[in-house]
Formats: C-alpha cells, structure tokens, sequence
C-alpha cells in the first residue's frame, strides 16, 4: 500500500512539473498571453527589413496578428519578431546623427538580460546606462515597468542610431537610443 502511494505521489510530482515548463514555453506565465513574452528572450534579434515597393507603415495594420496579441511590436515564443518591417528608409526613425552620445557596448542579445532601474521613456536606465525611446514608440511602452522588468537591447538592422528594446516579461520591443553612460 505504501508503494503505491509513493508512486502515486511521485506520479502526481512529475505531472506538475511537466504541466509547468509546457505552460512557461507557451508564454502564459508573468502576465503574458500565449506565445507571447513570459519570460522567453529571442536567441537573435530581427533580420533586416526586405525592401517593399509600396509597403505601408506597420501600425496602419496593427501589430496584433493573433488573438490576445498586444497591439505593439512584440516576438513570438518561436523568435519571429511582429513589426519589424519598415525597412531602411522609415522616415520615422531617421536620425541626423545616428550615434551622437556614442554606441552602446554593455552587451547584446539572450546572454545579457538588464533589470530597469528608474526612469521611465525620456530617460531609464540600468548599469550605468541610459536610454530613451523613440517618440513613434512611446505608446508602446505604457505598460512597462520602469523599475523593475527585464530588458535585452538588440542591435536594429535597419535604423542607425538605434536600438531595441526587448520587454521579456510582456514580450515587446522599442526602439531607443543610447544616451551614455
């Protein structure tokens, strides 16, 4: 008898674990929804924008490709970053001097995740540097946490002077510009 409820237990033990990590690789944990953010960090950030004939800007479509998907330019569980897609020539992210206040060089992608430290999207910081975020995109940040959420910065492939970054807890991204350190 005893046995058997051991093994019961042990049975009941390893189903709540297995339950869990499906339910952290879909996103549905931190506030999340599913596939989205929860914790995933992209292994890479975007690849560069594929030139378009006639594409419109990506907010005239909206960024919510799938039910409960935040209206903001985000990254599925599986890497494939939504709304990054104005290309090279995005007037909206033109800069007369890219990199004036210097380049960023804390560290990039999965392996270097930084906790916020105050501020909030004319100035936040973390280590030591500081950041703003592109006035285009300051709407998608309300629902960050300027003294606490995680953020990976990516290099942006398409928009000198710029850079993302990544909210792993909500699983979006904006566009910032080093300040300095």
């Amino acid at each position: 008898m005893k046995k058997t409820f051991g093994f019961l237990a042990l049975l009941l033990l390893f189903s709540v674990i297995v339950f869990a990590q499906k339910k952290d690789k879909e996103g549905g944990q931190h506030g999340a929804v599913r596939g989205v953010g929860g914790g995933h960090i992209p292994a890479h950030g975007p690849a560069p924008a594929r030139p378009q004939a006639h594409a419109a800007p990506a907010a005239a479509h909206g960024f919510s490709d799938k039910a409960g998907h935040p209206e903001a330019p985000h990254v599925h569980t599986n890497d494939k970053w939504i709304g990054h897609n104005s290309g090279r020539n995005d007037p909206k992210y033109h800069l007369d001097h890219p990199w004036e206040h210097g380049r960023f060089t804390g560290g990039f992608g999965k392996g270097h995740v930084w906790h916020l430290a105050g501020g909030g999207p004319q100035r936040f910081g973390f280590n030591g540097f500081f950041f703003s975020v592109a006035e285009p995109d300051l709407g998608f940040c309300n629902n960050w946490l300027w003294d606490s959420d995680q953020i990976v910065i990516y290099e942006d492939p398409d928009h000198d002077g710029w850079y993302l970054a990544y909210n792993v807890r909500l699983g979006t991204y904006v566009h910032v510009m080093f300040l300095g350190s």
